[in-house]
């Protein structure tokens, strides 16, 4: 059963990882009205106890210790991508509510065994693929239901980043495809979401995966996609970290009667046949100086993770479902796996698909191919 809580009492956030995005959730927690920070758990003591002092919380080296704190009521999941799956169960049965970093698992199989696991526990269960509460975003989702675009034709992302080697070798995951390490399940994961949360799903993708300027690294720097969208678009996603110094994302929408683009937060171009009143406004919509995470890691700010924690917050007290539920940000996983499939098999490939554990295994190509 899901636990009732007092209106006045706060509630109790536990992070789970204390690597490089683990602050970002700390201070998001900090911001959040009627949230308070307990504690971090980490299995690496120096950065769990440095972590923990710098924001003055609890420091519990298992999950399990820090699952039977009577004060935390939600868990943070920021465990390397391939941890996600066990830690989440080991939440819901411990029946606390869950906030995961993206992507929600490896597989659809363990994303759909978790979504069950919250559902039957009674616990809020949502991701942070936090971009979608960008105000620009919001406002081409809002246009693409009002019809505002008429017929869309195409949605494409464009994400031309740069990461060095030494950010792969700061972490033994961060060398894995299997832990989900590549550029198109770590990086570009939350642009392609933002087209799917966007337009809706896809129905077929052909992509193509490289390594462009990491020799030293057993994993895709570089994805070139196209897609079909069941909703009759197009669409191309070029997702790199090759691409020094690194430029702020893209986000592209073309209709027969409208065009918006948003480079980072900022929203570049806003055109449409039937001009309204809103319409000045919304092209002063975000800042151009506002990081992303181009250039580095940790190259962005934590007011979107802050929102998502704040909506977690208010969900629980007003007995609702929380703004980015995990069931949302499965068709994004979909997409995602199918142009793993698809560019392991040199082939486009149909959805929806069944899971291919064989996919972690592929070998990239190398930037020239023989």
């Amino acid at each position: 059963m899901q636990p009732k809580h007092s209106t006045s009492k706060p509630i109790g956030f536990g992070i789970l990882g204390a690597g490089l995005i683990a602050p970002f959730h700390a201070k998001a927690v900090g911001d959040a009205k009627g949230g308070r920070l307990i504690a971090f758990c980490d299995t690496v003591r120096d950065r769990l106890d440095r972590l923990a002092g710098s924001f003055g919380t609890k420091a519990y080296h298992t999950l399990d210790d820090m699952l039977r704190d009577p004060e935390i009521d939600v868990v943070n999941v920021a465990l390397p991508n391939h941890l996600h799956y066990k830690a989440v169960l080991q939440c819901a049965a411990a029946g606390k509510h869950v906030l995961t970093e993206k992507p929600p698992a490896m597989s659809l199989r363990e994303t759909d065994e978790m979504i069950a696991a919250c559902n039957t526990a009674g616990v809020k269960f949502g991701c942070f693929v936090q971009g979608r509460v960008r105000k620009s975003v919001q406002a081409m989702r809002s246009a693409v239901q009002a019809g505002r675009f008429g017929r869309l034709l195409h949605a494409d992302a464009f994400m031309k980043w740069y990461r060095s080697t030494e950010y792969y070798q700061s972490d033994a995951w961060r060398m894995s495809r299997k832990s989900g390490a590549g550029v198109t399940v770590q990086q570009a994961f939350h642009y392609i979401d933002m087209l799917q949360y966007l337009i809706g799903p896809a129905c077929r993708v052909q992509a193509r995966m490289t390594n462009l300027a990491h020799p030293a690294v057993p994993l895709e720097d570089s994805t070139l996609a196209f897609v079909d969208f069941a909703c009759g678009a197009q669409g191309v996603v070029e997702a790199s970290t090759a691409l020094w110094p690194g430029t702020d994302v893209r986000i592209e929408l073309n209709g027969e009667n409208g065009t918006a683009i948003m480079a980072g937060e900022k929203m570049l171009t806003w055109k449409f046949r039937d001009e309204q009143p809103e319409d000045e406004e919304i092209r002063r919509y975000g800042s151009a100086a506002q990081a992303t995470g181009a250039r580095g890691a940790a190259d962005l700010g934590h007011a979107e993770h802050a929102v998502v924690v704040q909506d977690m917050v208010d969900a629980i007290r007003q007995h609702r479902e929380v703004l980015i539920p995990v069931t949302s940000v499965r068709p994004t996983l979909e997409i995602v796996l199918a142009m793993y499939q698809s560019a392991a098999r040199h082939q486009p490939v149909d959805l929806p698909i069944a899971d291919d554990e064989s996919i972690w295994a592929w070998k990239t190509e190398p930037s020239t191919p023989a």
